[in-house]
């Protein structure tokens, strides 16, 4: 179920672009704990995701 998630979670933020935690939380129906989370792993996993703090902040693909 994780690994649908991580890999829902990087297609929102392909196609969307810049999107809040809270609005990942509210679209994959977790809470934002976990999206800090699976943001982290997919850091981890190698995959570039760029974060901005609050409040017009978000997170984002990193692109080349």
């Amino acid at each position: 179920m994780r690994a649908d998630r991580l890999l829902s979670l990087l297609m929102l933020l392909q196609a969307r672009g810049k999107v809040t935690a809270r609005a990942l939380a509210r679209e994959l129906h977790v809470s934002e704990r976990t999206i800090y989370r699976d943001i982290d792993a997919l850091s981890l996993a190698g995959v570039p995701v760029y974060g901005e703090p609050a409040p017009e902040g978000g997170y984002a693909p990193v692109s080349y």
